[in-house]
């Protein structure tokens, strides 16, 4: 019976433990996490963000299909760029969140926060970090 206390009294040191708190940037819509590809940028939900070859500065090559597989990660209205992080406008006039100017994704089989499943695939996609 001791084991599972142990497991858990770990888990929750590690959920209270700084090094494990997620840093929030752009107004909370972006913060690193930690993964098992080390420390990544995701959403405000956790969910890995990342970053595509194609896509030029500021310019998002990743649309229909490709934005179906992986979702762009978009700005609510009023948003305001902050450092590294920045703003691409897409073809239809919406924002989407860039770090150093390559627009970030969501990928479709990350399914909790921290996954990072999406890294290389492709060859063309990867993890974003800070």
């Amino acid at each position: 019976m001791t084991k599972p206390f142990l497991m858990l009294a770990g888990a929750l040191f590690v959920l209270a433990s700084p090094a494990a708190q997620a840093e929030d940037m752009a107004g909370g819509a972006i913060k690193e996490v930690q993964t098992a590809k080390g420390e990544v940028l995701a959403d405000a939900k956790g969910m890995t963000l990342y970053t595509f070859d194609k896509d030029q500065n500021g310019v998002s090559a990743c649309y229909d299909d490709c934005a179906k597989k992986w979702p762009p990660l978009l700005a609510a209205k009023g948003a305001k760029e902050e450092g590294e992080l920045t703003l691409a406008k897409r073809r239809d006039g919406a924002l989407q969140w860039a770090h150093e100017g390559m627009p970030l994704y969501l990928w479709q089989n990350d399914k909790k926060p921290g996954d990072v499943t999406g890294d290389g695939v492709g060859g063309v996609w990867h993890v974003a970090k800070d």
